[in-house]
């Protein structure tokens, strides 16, 4: 791989670890806010007082996760069209995750500080990949 896709994989890599850990820790905060310690029980099935941000979290975790997933595809694709196709796919990823951040936000399930970060972030994927995409359409289109 090249500078540029090492550096846009540690960038994916470095996102997908803060989606991990605010994921644990929204999901932890909920069960501990809605249940005592001492009334904790395990059981398979999410408490319908924790199914929104469970939820939320579980899209989150997908497709934050998943932008680096993809990426990794893409500098690894077979063709030109692979991997203009999983660069896409990772561009798609990371907007996605834009969305599910900002319901956080608007559902108070993260304050404004956790959200400018986590949402900084993701929009500086957002622009690397942007323009990657941009570059592959020129190149595809011989300009």
């Amino acid at each position: 791989m090249s500078e540029i896709s090492d550096a846009i994989q540690e960038k994916c890599l470095a996102f997908g670890d803060r989606i991990i850990k605010l994921n644990d820790f929204l999901l932890a905060q909920a069960a501990n806010k809605h249940q005592p310690s001492a009334f904790r029980h395990r059981t398979s099935r999410v408490p319908v007082h924790l199914q929104a941000i469970a939820t939320l979290c579980n899209q989150l975790l997908r497709s934050g996760t998943s932008i680096g997933a993809n990426d990794a595809e893409a500098c690894n694709a077979i063709s030109k069209a692979d991997f203009k196709s999983k660069s896409f796919i990772a561009l798609k990823e990371a907007r996605e995750s834009l969305y599910w951040i900002e319901l956080l936000k608007r559902n108070n399930y993260i304050d404004e500080r956790q959200y400018q970060s986590i949402y900084e972030d993701c929009e500086e994927l957002v622009k690397i990949l942007v323009t990657r995409c941009k570059k592959i359409n020129d190149e595809s289109d011989g300009k």
